[in-house]
């Protein structure tokens, strides 16, 4: 009897043992899959597929309101001054549609990753109606109030007899513009970048054709000044628009019919977040730049000089963003818990070792980077500090756009906007608020506002990031 039972105790011993034992060998293998060396290649290839044509795009993008201010510099400061506040009041009303634009990434992808095309299809369609219905909105506001807003910000009658009409017409034809961020959006939901790089580049070769001709009346066209730079841009635009709703729709990402309610709604839920955070970023942005400002035209040309230097390392980070948001959307709509991490990792590797790379760079030869851009030697002394300061924050930024990404990814974008609003407004906005007029400290601590800024931001969405239940992101 002794003896049975300590057999069937035995047996019942083993059994519970071999369950855990099970448990592990199926928890390595399921893990071994997809942390196999072969496997993060694979994810890693994929990422910087993704991210290097959104970084193009970026650049290119960049590059068409260089061209225009280079191309008006022949007509003098008031020229040059008008198409600057119109390229503003662009940037300003495209705020709401970067908003819809991502809302629309982030429903594809999870639409696209689990199989559900057809629906991905309809949800495509549902944000190309709420962009018309957008644009409509924005071509009247700007086109009919774009002046008065202009004059409000100070430009006077020499300016405003160029930024009349400039205004005017690139409001007329905005929906382009528009148009543009809104296919591309859809293009990246599925996870293509390849295509609307390749928009961005026949716009901005169009633009180069076209501009120098219709501003200074080259090869028998009439000489049309500023308003030949908004024609050019405008024509431009059309034409790359074109190109991204007829490929849009040979590579079947769009369906035409009935507008689904429900996916609007998932696609402005997710939106319009990004929207309200695009918007307290840039005011903040507008305030803190007063505040450097109360230092001097020295410490200002320093600042936007040290600025346009930093963009570039931008660039990469906002690739590898939206290469993250897609990753995320894409394997969380297949259900993909595993490979959404994988891929959030895989992407963080590179922002930091690209960022790493980029604050190297600023922090041992700022001189040199500030000598390509001016030759004051006041601008150059304080552009440097300011570049050595900027490269203690690429770390966090490479951070911050990598987790704000996957956030959006999962859809949880409205805690990416209150983290901007409250980082943005009661870190640097209020530090620099302290530093510079009620303490009454030097420039450089205002700077470093910026550096504490983006560390606390990076912490918030790393918090968020990690505390996170992926299950519960699936849209």
């Amino acid at each position: 009897m002794s003896s049975a039972w300590q057999r069937n105790w035995k047996s019942r011993t083993d059994h519970k043992k071999a369950v855990p034992n099970l448990k592990r060998i199926l928890r390595f293998l399921h893990h071994s899959l997809l942390d196999n060396p072969a496997k993060r290649v694979s994810i890693r290839r994929r990422v910087v597929k993704l991210s290097l044509p959104v970084l193009l795009s970026a650049l290119f993008q960049r590059l068409v309101s260089i061209i225009d201010i280079f191309m008006v510099g022949g007509l003098g400061a008031a020229a040059i001054a008008a198409v600057g506040i119109g390229q503003f009041l662009v940037f300003m009303a495209m705020t709401v549609f970067w908003g819809l634009s991502t809302g629309t990434t982030v429903v594809i992808a999870h639409l696209w990753g689990g199989g559900r095309q057809q629906d991905a299809r309809k949800a495509a369609f549902a944000a190309l109606l709420t962009c018309l219905a957008m644009i409509a909105a924005a071509t009247l506001c700007g086109a009919g109030f774009g002046s008065r807003v202009a004059h409000f910000m100070g430009a006077g009658p020499d300016v405003m007899a160029y930024a009349d009409r400039y205004i005017r017409l690139v409001f007329l034809y905005f929906g382009f513009t528009a148009g543009l961020n809104i296919l591309s959006g859809i293009l990246h939901g599925r996870g293509d970048t390849r295509t609307p790089m390749e928009a961005i580049l026949l716009v901005n070769f169009l633009h180069v054709v076209i501009a120098w001709p219709l501003i200074y009346g080259k090869f028998g066209f009439p000489q049309l000044g500023v308003i030949g730079a908004a024609y050019a841009i405008n024509l431009s635009e059309a034409v790359g628009f074109l190109y991204l709703l007829v490929q849009s729709v040979r590579k079947g990402c769009i369906t035409f019919g009935r507008p689904d309610f429900e996916l609007w709604k998932r696609i402005w839920l997710i939106g319009y977040p990004v929207a309200l955070e695009r918007i307290a970023q840039q005011s903040g942005q507008l305030l803190y730049s007063k505040f450097i400002l109360g230092y001097g035209t020295v410490a200002y040309a320093a600042h936007q000089v040290g600025l346009s230097i930093e963009s570039l390392s931008f660039m990469p980070g906002a690739g590898m963003g939206i290469a993250a948001a897609t990753l995320m959307g894409q394997s969380l709509g297949a259900r993909k818990y595993r490979q959404a991490r994988v891929g959030h990792r895989e992407a963080m590797r590179l922002a930091l070792l690209i960022m790493g790379v980029m604050a190297a760079i600023f922090l041992l030869f700022p001189a040199p980077l500030l000598g390509l851009f001016t030759s004051d030697p006041d601008v150059i002394r304080e552009g440097s500090v300011f570049l050595r300061l900027v490269a203690l924050a690429q770390i966090p930024l490479a951070l911050s756009f990598v987790y704000a990404g996957s956030l959006r990814g999962t859809g949880d974008t409205f805690y990416v906007f209150l983290s901007t609003l409250l980082t943005m407004w009661g870190v640097r906005v209020f530090l620099a608020w302290i530093a510079a007029d009620v303490l009454h400290l030097s420039l450089y601590a205002v700077w470093g506002v910026f550096v504490i800024d983006w560390w606390v931001r990076a912490a918030a969405f790393a918090w968020r990031y990690h505390k996170r239940d992926l299950h519960s992101g699936v849209l």
